[in-house]
């Protein structure tokens, strides 16, 4: 971005008040304001210091404000694309920027599938390798994370939607248009009323949709009973299936990970153990799924419903999780020390925790929230600090682990900050 970053406006909780800062300055790569923080009736709370340093966004919180760093790699590709000018048409790309990186602190994967794989960091020998295979192998890590997410097809943005598995970019267009037009889906089969989207579409994509129903309650009434105007046309031919055949009616089962296909599987079992599609996610319905399970066995369960174990787990997985459930919501988040934000405040022998970055045959990068990536150098790297699983792979620690890690050395002038293992977190 220019070695400069806009810091446009943000917002947080404190004390159960909601409190709002905004400022506006355009600082290089070592300078940094701070702002008062105050409550809707005016009392100044705390302040919040802003700073960029080199690839990392830092917003470090005093009193109770806890503070987040985000990488930016990516965001000033992002903040000129046209992705970045059709949703933030008005603003300065460095503004498009600032957004961007506050998006990614919100939801990461629904931001980060608007830049290209290869525009955020994933090593310093993508340059080396076939350009056509590196992206083909990219996107279908993409696909593969979007699918085990899931998206709601009524908040999710046009881009996200062209990663779910069965739908390509001109699908993924003419369901939001289709939700633009006619209001928010009620269920996963009026997928069906959209153009494009046919019989073999909807299976591929039908089990990695949700419709989330405290998204849907949040639009207007008049949206919601606008959801089925301007069917196509039906068909002339007679017996055949019309576009605009599809229920009105919400089914609590479209927030799951149960696909369609295993809706009748999934109602019988519901009444094999006494429970109902309106106890999703209760604690008693998952007693009762469980008690079942451990009593009967998967195996013999699934063979009774004339399903397979697998199918059967997966609907187990899909009834007992609670309602708007994600994936990523256990995944732990590197904890950096507070009071720790720039290389200044680094000492020799420092604890910290960090994550794996990138990885080498010399060593592995971690961030520690500083800044700058710290490098452990492979002589650093012995099997006793390493997990069984780890200890015959080629590059002993990769991108995304989380470590423990000891400073050893800090050369604030060519900014280089040398670690020790001390344990990968698991």
């Amino acid at each position: 971005m220019d070695s400069s970053i806009r810091i446009a406006a943000c917002s947080s909780t404190m004390d159960n008040s909601n409190v709002i800062a905004a400022c506006s300055s355009t600082m290089d790569s070592s300078s940094m304001i701070a702002t008062s923080f105050s409550t809707m009736d005016g009392t100044t709370k705390g302040t919040m210091r802003f700073s960029t340093m080199d690839s990392s966004i830092r917003i470090a919180a005093c009193f109770t404000l806890p503070s987040s760093i985000t990488n930016e790699a990516g965001a000033s590709i992002y903040s000129v694309s046209a992705e970045a000018v059709k949703e933030m048409p008005d603003l300065d790309p460095n503004l498009r920027s600032a957004v961007s990186i506050g998006r990614r602190v919100q939801d990461p994967l629904a931001e980060l599938v608007k830049i290209d794989p290869k525009h955020i960091g994933i090593g310093t020998y993508q340059h080396d390798v076939s350009a056509g295979a590196l992206k083909a192998a990219l996107d279908g890590v993409v696909q593969e994370c979007v699918s085990f997410v899931g998206v709601d097809v009524n908040i999710c943005s046009e881009t996200l939607m062209r990663h779910v598995s069965g739908l390509n970019a001109g699908q993924a267009r003419n369901i939001v248009e289709w939700r633009e037009r006619s209001g928010p889906f009620q269920n996963r089969e009026q997928l069906r009323l959209v153009k494009g989207v046919g019989p073999k579409s909807y299976q591929q994509c039908a089990g990695f949709i949700r419709i989330n129903p405290h998204n849907l309650h949040t639009h207007s009434r008049e949206t919601q009973e606008g959801a089925t105007a301007a069917p196509e046309e039906p068909s002339k031919k007679a017996g055949k299936r019309t576009k605009s055949s599809a229920s009105a009616q919400p089914n609590p089962l479209d927030q799951t990970c149960i696909h369609p296909e295993s809706y009748s599987i999934a109602t019988s079992f519901l009444s094999l153990v006494g429970g109902g599609v309106d106890e999703l996610g209760h604690s008693d319905l998952r007693q009762k799924v469980e008690a079942r399970v451990r009593a009967e066995g998967l195996e013999r369960l699934a063979s009774s419903l004339g399903s397979s174990p697998d199918t059967l787990q997966l609907i187990v997985d899909g009834l007992t999780q609670p309602p708007g459930f994600d994936i990523r919501q256990n995944f732990e988040q590197a904890d950096f020390k507070r009071g720790i934000v720039s290389m200044a405040d680094l000492r020799a022998g420092t604890v910290l925790t960090g994550r794996v970055e990138n990885a080498a045959l010399f060593g592995a990068f971690v961030d520690i929230g500083v800044g700058r990536s710290g490098l452990i150098h492979k002589s650093k790297i012995t099997p006793d600090k390493l997990p069984a699983d780890s200890q015959h792979r080629s590059l002993t620690l990769g991108p995304g682990e989380r470590v423990e890690v000891r400073v050893l050395s800090v050369d604030a002038q060519r900014g280089r900050i040398g670690l020790d293992l001390i344990r990968v977190l698991r």
